[in-house]
């Protein structure tokens, strides 16, 4: 199965295929090279469907900033059959829940209802996605909301700051823009603009509808179907892939300090560098070697800033990863008169981990937080969905709970002291929110 990275239609078949991938989970891809996935659980008495598009942040131009997070506003504020209350309401009325949220690779659309209640979930979600009115008046409502979102953003420097090291990572790459957009961005977007976006882009290649619960595959198939019939997603040709903004290629750029002034009770800091992308194989060593160093309270970084010295409530580590590209980081919040000495103590952990790796004692507790995180991320049904959904669309392909563990545990000694090498050896690069000014980084 070809990898699709939600960056290129999945090949198109000529007629409905079927096919099992796992024990209870099988897959659909309609003529129109949209593709339907699901899990039977039927020990559940609920069932999470999803519908995950493709497109993100980073496959949007300069000009459409925050395109696709105002679209996921406004795909729940009507289509031809549904107000925006009848949306929302018909769902509640079921003591369903509905949401969407939009990451720089990916938009997700889901509900969350009784197994029973799965056709209207179907109906109501996939008439959203695919059949929005997208009304001048609910624009300028969703502008409205979207500014003020932004605005409470920028209340949250914890938040912040991960935005701004982004920024220094990638620079004026698509990766470094903030998802929302900016007001400079936003408040000239016209609904013209996004419904072009919308139906350019929203095409059914590029689309996966997840669920799983207790389901059964082919009904859900046909109640896809269904929903699609008479939309602009229904079976019909498929346009060529369009070429877009996430192309760009992702240079890696000198290391630079940027300093945002906030007048804060706390400094935020974020230290870090380029990490690597989900299909490089250095991912799991990654992953083991990040609950070493600040992925919990047995962690280095936790156990010698706030065990040790008490001078951090927050701190902690983690990595990010992105098709062709990635990125890890640490981050702690401390008052401004201990940030330097904060950030001393952070450089130093670094620096000992890259240059002598980790203890054998500290492998076996890395692997056991990697598997067990994964293991008890998957006791939902809409945790469920989200693996189905995430494998298809960024992987093409779904690992098993077995294969995954397995690759966890093959991780040595050394791949995690090569990867702490290769990637914090390098010059890192620093973002801080507080009260500081630009010119008192230098000496850090």
């Amino acid at each position: 199965m070809t990898a699709n990275d939600g960056h290129g239609p999945a090949t198109r078949p000529a007629r409905v295929s079927t096919r099992t991938l796992q024990d209870g989970v099988k897959k659909t891809v309609l003529p129109s090279g949209l593709r339907i996935i699901t899990e039977a659980i039927p020990t559940t008495r609920s069932t999470a469907l999803g519908i995950w598009v493709g497109i993100g942040s980073r496959d949007e131009t300069p000009t459409l900033h925050g395109a696709s997070h105002f679209l996921e506003h406004l795909l729940f504020k009507g289509t031809h059959k549904r107000t925006a209350l009848e949306i929302s309401s018909q769902i509640e009325a079921v003591g369903g829940e509905t949401n969407a949220f939009t990451t720089k690779e990916y938009t997700c659309y889901y509900a969350r209802v009784l197994d029973a209640d799965l056709p209207l979930a179907v109906d109501v979600l996939v008439d959203a996605v695919a059949d929005s009115i997208l009304d001048p008046a609910d624009v300028e409502t969703e502008r409205g909301v979207i500014l003020e979102e932004i605005a409470m953003h920028e209340d949250e420097p914890g938040d912040e700051v991960h935005d701004i090291f982004a920024e220094a990572i990638y620079g004026d790459h698509p990766l470094g823009r903030l998802i929302s957009g900016t007001p400079d961005s936003i408040s000239p977007m016209t609904r013209d603009q996004i419904n072009r976006f919308y139906r350019r882009h929203y095409t059914a290649p590029e689309i996966v509808v997840a669920a799983a619960g207790n389901l059964d595959h082919a009904a859900v198939v046909r109640l896809v179907r269904k929903a699609l019939a008479g939309t602009p997603l229904d079976t019909g040709p498929v346009e060529p892939a369009q070429p877009r903004a996430g192309d760009k290629r992702v240079r890696v750029r000198k290391a630079r300090n940027l300093v945002l002034h906030r007048d804060t009770e706390q400094a935020h800091i974020v230290l870090g560098g380029p990490g690597v992308g989900r299909h490089d194989e250095r991912r799991f060593a990654l992953g083991v070697l990040n609950n070493v160093l600040g992925g919990g309270m047995s962690s280095r970084l936790f156990q010698e800033i706030r065990e040790k010295r008490g001078l951090a409530y927050s701190v902690y580590s983690y990595a990010g990863h992105y098709a062709d590209s990635g990125l890890v980081g640490v981050y702690a919040g401390c008052a401004p008169a201990k940030a330097r000495e904060v950030l001393d103590l952070i450089r130093a952990e670094l620096d000992r981990i890259a240059a002598h790796g980790i203890t054998a004692e500290e492998l076996v507790r890395g692997k056991g937080m990697a598997k067990g995180s994964y293991v008890l991320g998957l006791e939902d049904t809409g945790s469920r969905m989200s693996r189905l959904a995430k494998s298809e669309l960024l992987h093409g392909d779904l690992m098993g709970v077995d294969e995954m563990l397995a690759r966890v545990d093959g991780v040595t000694v050394g791949e995690v002291g090569a990867v702490a090498t290769d990637l914090l050896a390098q010059p890192l690069s620093l973002a801080v929110v507080g009260p500081f000014d630009e010119d008192e980084l230098p000496g850090w």
